[in-house]
């Protein structure tokens, strides 16, 4: 019998297990407390309060936590392969800065008051104000290494301004709010938010996915990339645009998730290779696993609030960026 490919393998037992979790977070809600039950009770109240449940609350929720996933991982791959730096996570470009930045903004002169899609939008006008600076300050064709300062100097500026927002807050729940928002949640999100998103993250994520094979290319270095035939400035433009349009979306409706983008791409990376193309949709099933997971944990407890899902990510996060270093560390000596 004729073997499946490695990649073909991986990508399917990683959307099998996405596919799990995507039901999960359908079914499973606090406490672990079964949807399922509930949409085959006798009684028709009980039966129509499910369905209300698993289309205005449980649905989008996992939708989100797909798509959201999805796109932390795949945009991380991205950018690692084209920065060629290990580090490298959506968050370097400022995009995710200049979501929140965007949306803090909404809360901070009471435009959220008005209609709950006002935050989203607040969120995609801070990642592309985010990007323009961006390309202003590195220019038409810039050097990885430019790219990479004025990413941090946007991230750090946006950060800023946003502390400053907090800190002249005139009343005390502005500031309570602002800061529940950006801990990143899927709770009390609908399917407003899912359609509002689902574009900008769709054709952010074609551009990324559009690179693949110049990724696999620049691995041998710029110079062999362009003799044969792929556009540096083209490549950086798609990756660049495509993560800050997806992962600015993204915060946009869920606030600040961090770490997805820099842990998946090196969970998957021991599967498929160490080549950027063939990386890309594996880490974008892996990372949308891994934030369904997560957001499945923040249901568990049974009293008092539920932890917030960036939370959750950091604290998973953190420790393996730690000991990525301490690895890196140890191969460099």
């Amino acid at each position: 019998m004729r073997r499946l490919p490695n990649d073909l393998l991986v990508n399917l037992g990683l959307a099998l297990l996405m596919a799990f979790f995507f039901a999960a977070s359908i079914y499973v809600g606090r406490g672990g407390e079964l949807l399922f039950a509930k949409l085959h009770a006798v009684d028709e109240i009980d039966r129509s309060l499910a369905m209300l449940i698993l289309e205005e609350v449980r649905l989008p929720r996992a939708l989100l936590g797909l798509i959201v996933g999805a796109t932390l991982g795949l945009t991380g791959a991205g950018l690692q392969g084209l920065l060629r730096n290990p580090l490298a996570e959506p968050g370097l470009i400022g995009a995710s800065s200049g979501a929140a930045l965007g949306a803090v903004l909404v809360f901070y002169f009471g435009l959220a008051a008005g209609s709950a899609m006002m935050v989203p939008f607040g969120g995609v006008a801070g990642a592309l104000a985010a990007l323009g600076i961006l390309y202003l300050l590195a220019g038409k064709n810039p050097s990885i290494v430019t790219i990479i300062l004025a990413g941090v100097a946007i991230s750090a500026f946006a950060a800023a301004l946003t502390s400053l927002a907090l800190s002249l807050a005139a009343s005390p729940y502005a500031v309570y709010e602002i800061i529940f928002w950006l801990l990143g949640s899927f709770t009390d999100r609908s399917m407003d938010q899912v359609w509002f998103s689902a574009p900008f993250i769709v054709v952010g994520l074609a551009l990324v996915a559009s690179t693949a094979r110049a990724l696999d290319a620049l691995t041998l270095g710029e110079d062999t990339a362009a003799s044969l035939g792929f556009n540096q400035s083209s490549l950086k433009l798609r990756s660049i645009l495509g993560t800050g349009l997806a992962v600015g979306a993204s915060v946009s409706v869920t606030g600040v998730i961090g770490f997805v983008g820099l842990v998946v791409p090196h969970l998957v990376r021991p599967l498929v290779g160490h080549q950027p193309g063939r990386l890309l949709l594996p880490s974008a099933l892996a990372g949308a696993a891994l934030v369904l997971a997560a957001d499945l944990i923040v249901r568990l407890p049974t009293i008092g609030p539920e932890p917030k899902l960036g939370v959750v990510t950091s604290l998973i996060g953190a420790p393996f960026f730690l000991w990525l270093i301490l690895r890196m560390k140890r191969e460099v000596n």
